[in-house]
């Protein structure tokens, strides 16, 4: 028996677990993409999204996949479109087992960007995070294992997977899916102290909220690089469409400072919130904090939220403390006097 609060087992058979599970659904999209399966078709629509046909092809391998877990652990299954369950997006393994017997919760994103992937043009990534079951009360933050594994463009030959475990850091590979061979990769976010030169974005994906986004990184922009020369441009915008992809770009370095302040743009406006972050959209968090990214909701605090698939959530992120310190009072100073907090 293990205690109230933990995870049957260590953080390894954990981390084996969730690498298996992204392989496998790669593994199957790469090959229904062989087959010319059109991914863009529209299944339905779920509470938290909209289910195309790709998500579709997946579900079936998640529902499998942990049915042979369920045989070492009873579990709860936490996803997008899961139904079945006593809540939408909630099922318990093995079949009859009672929610509070689960010896972990399991939430999932099985594709986070489908857009950018359903149309070829960047990749998606299965994330994953496994917590220690405390029935309603648990949370984000009790995440103790997260992965995430990337699922590739056509053109692609080689992915990447990553994955952390609470306290024990982040470690990334390299998947060769020519020759099948995998190499450890270095895990290093930007040590710059300024954004100048390098990648800063608000998330602007959607009508809505694109106003307010503008805005702020227009004045982030010139609080934290002078003057703009628009004939020499010194900071750029990359607008992945994946709150995994985003983490990932902060976690290579890739990436100085992201946010995704949907949520509070919404509440400033008096708009119901709509599309927003949601707890398995940020599963992989655990990786980007192990990694030493600061993740917090926007306004200061750890980004926190329960484990389900409908809570709207915000997050910023910055590659180091000095970014940071540089950022956030500008960010927050912006939130106020637009109504947000």
């Amino acid at each position: 028996m293990h205690a109230v609060g933990e995870l049957p087992r260590e953080a390894e058979y954990f981390v084996e677990k969730l690498c298996i599970l992204g392989r496998n659904i790669r593994s199957a999209i790469l090959d229904a993409r062989e087959r010319g399966m059109v991914f863009a078709d529209i299944d339905r629509h779920s509470a938290a999204d909209t289910i195309y046909a790709v998500d579709q092809l997946v579900e079936p391998i998640l529902i499998e996949f942990c049915r042979g877990w369920s045989k070492e652990f009873p579990l709860t299954l936490i996803a997008e479109g899961i139904e079945g369950g006593e809540e939408e997006g909630m099922l318990t393994f093995p079949s009859g087992t009672m929610p509070e017997d689960a010896a972990f919760q399991l939430i999932v994103d099985p594709i986070d960007g489908t857009r950018e992937l359903m149309f070829d043009k960047r990749s998606a990534w299965v994330l994953a995070g496994v917590a220690p079951n405390l029935g309603v009360q648990t949370r984000l933050s009790h995440i103790s294992v997260a992965m995430q594994a990337e699922i590739p463009t056509s053109k692609q030959t080689r992915c990447d997977v990553l994955w952390a475990g609470k306290g024990r850091g982040a470690m990334a590979v390299r998947d060769n899916l020519l020759t099948e061979e995998t190499e450890r990769i270095p895990i290093t976010p930007s040590g710059a102290d300024t954004i100048n030169h390098g990648f800063a974005a608000i998330t602007s994906f959607l009508p809505g909220t694109k106003v307010p986004a503008a805005e702020l990184m227009e004045l982030i922009a010139r609080q934290c690089a002078g003057e703009i020369d628009t004939e020499t441009p010194m900071i750029f915008d990359d607008q992945y469409i994946s709150t995994g992809g985003q983490f990932y770009e902060l976690i290579m370095g890739h990436d100085r400072f992201n946010a995704d302040l949907r949520l509070h743009f919404y509440r400033a406006l008096n708009m119901q919130p709509g599309l927003c972050a949601h707890p398995y959209d940020m599963a992989s968090a655990l990786i980007a904090q192990e990694a030493g990214v600061i993740l917090t909701d926007g306004l200061g605090n750890i980004p926190d939220g329960p484990l389900d698939v409908t809570t709207p959530l915000a997050w910023a992120g910055f590659a180091n403390p000095h970014l940071r310190q540089k950022i956030e009072p500008i960010m927050l100073t912006f939130l106020k006097q637009y109504g947000a907090v």
